[in-house]
Order: structure tokens, then C-alpha cells, then sequence
């Protein structure tokens, strides 16, 4: 039996959370200093991890070993195996060549890659966090970009920011729904303040895309449509958030940022599209002539570079384009929304209490640690909604067995070290998790008291940071941002708020959403530099958080809705 010590050298809580934090310092030296691959900077911070938990906290090494192997099932399924099908369904439409047409229809919207990388990235990939979550977006939205002409490191740069708007709610809200039922305030109290919070991200992150893809000169010319495209979307999370439903929050914000797109671009149309697709044109060559044709997701890259066709598009071949991605908004929203589909999906749940660690691990309260039972959702996962998608696909697609298999197997082998990351990562916060690593370095700086709530949000985005989920990040700290609260006379569900949306910022320096970027877009082994690229955008939106939060708990509580 373990139950963690909170300071567990020399009664100390700063000592021992100094310590705690090694492990999470070494993930950002192997990856931002030392420019090590992902996956050896995970084995290295796990090993970190498990020398603390045992040497540090005294937990029996059998308890260490095994904490760290519900974590790695838990990086295999579901997270990776979200990933691995995600990519598999992109691969089939280019193995089908129905993805060529794909590029035409968004060329018939705007053949601007500033415009494109609001639609893709922003727009679409919000809806896909929307109803996924858990890197699907990244990956798929990743590969598209790539597909259309960018350059790998820009194409993983754009996704990995775009990413951040829509996490809070993403999912269906379940890092929402997770802070709720673990802190006992109602879920849509904590939702309608993200919904105060969050949009202000949102109605910016547009500018920062087409920054990142034209520099100034981009900003200057289409700051219009990017701003109506981020407000619109910021307003819609806000309006839903609060008086609509947060399960439905990004849901309808993405689609109101695309429609505001497509309608503005009918009436007005930006300047210098054709000198930035030159430019990227150009710096495509470059990366190629450099390194070699970059392999997206194990898509073929000649789509990238074949000159753009005058193909006529008939409706027949919009659809046929079309259909994959809008399947998949069938498919999640039906498995979500659907009540009597959504129970049978998790009736079907497998619930594993995992051998030799359930029932034998408390929390520092003196509870059994819920963790360790292993939620096996074989068929509720995303994962299997993707493979059912993907194989709906490649019959509809008339591709032969033999043909999806060959994608299938191919894209497995390729995705063998980002297994090995993800995995390793989160065998890393299982460890720290249940060691009491985690709860010591949260208990550390909600000492703060007041000062507390310009702080809370770093929690959220360490364990963001460290988990690649906003999911697992409130499951972390949610209920001591809720003790930390009380105890410093602040308003709890602000705190826990600010926990979920510090995560937003947080989850585009994970080892993990950095691997399966590097992966979709054929950069894999050279996670770190793209670290280096994110890194000052995250820390940057991660301060203004702070500073928000510490207003609204003080001169800007008017913003903060009341239950």
C-alpha cells in the first residue's frame, strides 16, 4: 500500500517539489537545449520520473514499474490509436486520388494559403477538435497542409497554434465535463467562464496564422478576414457557452468562423495571394532540394508539387471530395449526441482494474486513487469511429482490401517511434501522478494564496504540457485548484476555469501533440525544433492568460457569471 507524502524530503515542500519538477525539466533541456528525438527525451524524463517516485517519494518499485505500464497502455489506446487511424483515413482519400479534388474545392474558396490556413487549420480543425480531440486534429489537418504546398515545419507551426482555440471545449467538453464531475461545481458554470476566457484567444489566433504563413506583409493584407473570422468564432464560443450548450460550443463556433469566411471572401478578396503562394512555393523547393521530398503522414508528396490542374469540379466529385470529413462529423456527432447511440457506445466500455496497482495506491486525501482502473473504450474510442470512417471510406472509394491494408500497415511502421513517444510520455504523468510528484508541485505554488489566481493557469498548462490532454490536466489539479481556492477566499470555479484554459495554451509544447505534428507532416526525429518554434508563442499566450485570470478575480469579477 503507498499513499504519497506531499513533502516528502525533509518535510520541505519546496525541496521536494523541486525534485518533483526534474522530470518535466528534463523533457524541456533534452528537447529545447540538447535538441534530442522525442522519444528519447520521453524514456529519458520517464526514467527521471520513476528514479524520483521511488528514490524521493519511497514508492515500492513494483508500484513505480506498474503505474508506468498502465500509462504506456493508456499512450497505445487510446491516444495513439486516435492517431494511427486518423492519418490512415487521410491516406486512403490520397491513395484514392480523391484528394486532389479536395485541393480544388478549397481552391475554389481561396487559393491564398493565408486563407487556407484559417480554413484548415482554424475552422476545420476546430470542428475535428470538436468532435475527436486527442491529436486527430493535428494530424489531419497537418497532412493537409502539407498536401496543398506548405513546407513541413510551417505546416506543423500552423497546426500546433491553431490547435489552441477550441480545446477547452473540445471533445464534446470533456475537459469540462471532467472538471465538473471531479469538483462537484456544475459543468456548465465552469464552461460559461472559459467562455469569458478562451474567446479572447480565439478572436487573435487567425492573425497569428497568417503571420506565421506571410509574415507582416500577410497581416497587412488580410487582417480583415482574419479578425471577422476570429471574432466571429470567439462570439460564437462565448454565445454558446454560456446561453446554448458547451458540449456544442466548438461545434458551432467552427462553423460559424467558416461560414464567416466563405461569405466575407464573396464580397471581398485579399491582395499579394499569389506573391505568398510564389513564396511558398518557393520555400517548398528549397526544403526539398535541402532534405529530400518530405513524406507527410505517408502520403504520396507528389500532390504537393503537381501543378495545379484547370479540372472542371462537378458536384459528383465536390461530394466524393467532401465525404470522408463530412462522414466523420456524421459519425462523432451522432456517437455524442445521439443518446440511445452514445449509451450503447459506452455500455460497451471495458473498465480494468490494473493488476497489482488497484486498490493499492492512495491519493495524498487518503482515498484510492481512481486511476488505476484502465478504461478500455474498444468501441466508443475516436479511434475506432476514425477506423470505422476509414473503412466506410475505402469502400465507398472502391479501394481493394489489399490497397487499405498496404496504407494501413505502411503508416504503422512509419508511426513506430511517435508509439514509442506518446507512450513513454504518458507512462511519465502516470508516474508522476500516482508517486504524488504532481499534486507536490501543485500544492507548491497554490501556496501563493491570493497571488494564487495570476498563478492558477500554469497548472493547467504544465499539465497539459506533460499529458498532451486538457482532459488529463483537470483530472491533475482541477480539485486542488478547488481547495487552493477556498482556502485563499478565492471563487473556486474561476480557478478550476483557468486550470482547463491554461491547458489551451499549454498542450502545443507537449512531447506528445509534437510528435504526432512531426509525424503528419514528415519531420519526425526533429520534434525539438519545432519546440524552439512554439515554445515563445505558448509562454507569451500563457502570460496573458495569467494576467487575465488575476483580473477577474479581483477589478474584472463583473465578467465572471454567478450560478
Amino acid at each position: 500500500m503507498y499513499t504519497p507524502d506531499l513533502a516528502p524530503l525533509a518535510g520541505s515542500l519546496l525541496l521536494s517539489s523541486l525534485v518533483a519538477l526534474l522530470p518535466l525539466v528534463t523533457i524541456f533541456v533534452t528537447l529545447g537545449v540538447l535538441r534530442w528525438k522525442a522519444h528519447w527525451a520521453g524514456l529519458a524524463a520517464l526514467g527521471v520520473a520513476m528514479l524520483v517516485a521511488a528514490v524521493a517519494y519511497g514508492m515500492p518499485v513494483d508500484l513505480v514499474t506498474l503505474s508506468a505500464t498502465e500509462g504506456l497502455a493508456f499512450g497505445l489506446f487510446p491516444i495513439m490509436w486516435i492517431v494511427l487511424n486518423a492519418i490512415w483515413l487521410y491516406e486512403l482519400t490520397v491513395r484514392s486520388g480523391r484528394f486532389e479534388d479536395l485541393r480544388l474545392v478549397i481552391d475554389a474558396i481561396s487559393d491564398d494559403p493565408r486563407v487556407q490556413a484559417i480554413i484548415i487549420a482554424f475552422c476545420f480543425g476546430g470542428l475535428l477538435e470538436a468532435l475527436a480531440g486527442f491529436g486527430a486534429p493535428v494530424a489531419i489537418t497537418g497532412v493537409m497542409l502539407m498536401a496543398i504546398g506548405f513546407t513541413a515545419m510551417r505546416a506543423a507551426t500552423v497546426v500546433l497554434i491553431a490547435n489552441t482555440a477550441p480545446v477547452a471545449f473540445g471533445a464534446i467538453a470533456i475537459p469540462i465535463i471532467t472538471a465538473g464531475n471531479l469538483t462537484g461545481i456544475p459543468y456548465e458554470h465552469i464552461g460559461a467562464i472559459i467562455g469569458h476566457q478562451t474567446p479572447f484567444f480565439a478572436a487573435i489566433v487567425p492573425l497569428f496564422l497568417v503571420f506565421l504563413v506571410d509574415g507582416k506583409r500577410g497581416v497587412k493584407q488580410l487582417w480583415p478576414l482574419a479578425l471577422v473570422v476570429g471574432l466571429v468564432f470567439g462570439i460564437s464560443q462565448y454565445v454558446s457557452s454560456n446561453f446554448i450548450s458547451v458540449e456544442l460550443t466548438d461545434i458551432i463556433a467552427s462553423l460559424a468562423g467558416l461560414a464567416a469566411a466563405v461569405i466575407m471572401l464573396q464580397f471581398w478578396k485579399p491582395e499579394g495571394g499569389r506573391d505568398a503562394l510564389e513564396k511558398m512555393r518557393g520555400e517548398r523547393e528549397q526544403e526539398d532540394s535541402d532534405t529530400g521530398p518530405v513524406d507527410a503522414g505517408g502520403a504520396g508528396v507528389a500532390l504537393a508539387t503537381t501543378p495545379r490542374t484547370d479540372v472542371r469540379l462537378t458536384p459528383g466529385r465536390v461530394v466524393m471530395a467532401l465525404f470522408p470529413y463530412l462522414l466523420v462529423i456524421v459519425i462523432f456527432s451522432a456517437s455524442k449526441l445521439v443518446p440511445l447511440l452514445s449509451s450503447f457506445l459506452a455500455s460497451t466500455d471495458l473498465r480494468i482494474s490494473w493488476p497489482g496497482l488497484d486498490g493499492k495506491v492512495f491519493t495524498a486525501d487518503g482515498e484510492i486513487a481512481g486511476s488505476t482502473v484502465y478504461s478500455f473504450q474498444w468501441l466508443s474510442s475516436p479511434g475506432t469511429l476514425l477506423l470505422i470512417t476509414g473503412i466506410i471510406v475505402a469502400i465507398v472509394y472502391k479501394l481493394s482490401l489489399r490497397d487499405a491494408a498496404d496504407v494501413y500497415l505502411k503508416n504503422l511502421v512509419k508511426l513506430r517511434y511517435s508509439i514509442l513517444t506518446v507512450a513513454s510520455v504518458l507512462a511519465l504523468a502516470y508516474v508522476m501522478n500516482l508517486s504524488g510528484q504532481t499534486i507536490t508541485i501543485g500544492t507548491w505554488i497554490a501556496g501563493t494564496g491570493a497571488a494564487f489566481a495570476f498563478l492558477s493557469p500554469i497548472l493547467g498548462w504544465l499539465g497539459t504540457a506533460v499529458t498532451g490532454s486538457d482532459t488529463s490536466a483537470n483530472a491533475l489539479f482541477a480539485t486542488l485548484q478547488q481547495t487552493a481556492a477556498e482556502k485563499a477566499g478565492l471563487d473556486p470555479a474561476l480557478l478550476v476555469a483557468a486550470n482547463t484554459s491554461g491547458g489551451v495554451v499549454g498542450k502545443m509544447i507537449s512531447p506528445q501533440n509534437l510528435t504526432i505534428a512531426a509525424t503528419a507532416v514528415g519531420l519526425l526525429g526533429q520534434e525539438s525544433a519545432i519546440f524552439r518554434k512554439v515554445i515563445w508563442w505558448s509562454l507569451g499566450m500563457l502570460l496573458a492568460l495569467c494576467l487575465l485570470v488575476g483580473l477577474q478575480s479581483t477589478v474584472l469579477s463583473w465578467m465572471i457569471p454567478t450560478l
